[in-house]
């Protein structure tokens, strides 16, 4: 964070351990994708971040502007709903089509919201079959802790290769 004071060494760096916490942790995400004409759109949306594969799913609507955004431009970030103690992800979104590919996202999904569903869990899987899933795969994150304390001094980036 050039201009904020963030010291260039690595004392004081997030381990990545604390932004996985807070990527599973968070109930809400916010999804902000661009149109092909360069317009900008953030959504709050569910979404299930797997630590084990470091990558983030989500769904919605099938006629939803993320949707016609995505397959414009398939360039997203997602960030976690705690401005203080904040995880944004840069990466790439793929749409993944119903079959068994999605039958661990929408798992995640039952077990994270089950207390929002109505029905049956059975149910609320078939409802979830049929939105429009993307599966985000990571290029690069940003944490900041934003507190009197911290801030200036917790910023930290990570990139996959």
């Amino acid at each position: 964070m050039a201009g904020y004071g963030v010291e260039d060494d690595l004392d004081g760096v997030l381990p990545w351990t604390w932004a996985v916490e807070r990527l599973v942790g968070s109930r809400s995400y916010w999804v902000v994708t661009v149109s092909g004409d360069g317009r900008p759109h953030a959504m709050p949306v569910w979404g299930v971040w797997r630590a084990d594969e470091d990558d983030y799913w989500f769904s919605c609507a099938p006629t939803a502007r993320k949707v016609r955004n995505l397959a414009e431009n398939d360039r997203i970030t997602v960030a976690t709903e705690d401005p203080t103690r904040f995880v944004s992800v840069e990466g790439r979104a793929e749409k993944v089509e119903p079959g068994p590919a999605l039958e661990p996202a929408i798992d995640g999904y039952g077990a994270k919201y089950a207390e929002f569903a109505d029905g049956t869990p059975e149910e609320f899987a078939e409802f979830m079959a049929q939105t429009a899933f993307y599966r985000v795969t990571p290029e690069r994150a940003f944490g900041i802790i934003e507190t009197p304390e911290d801030f200036a001094r917790r910023a930290t980036r990570w990139r996959w290769t």
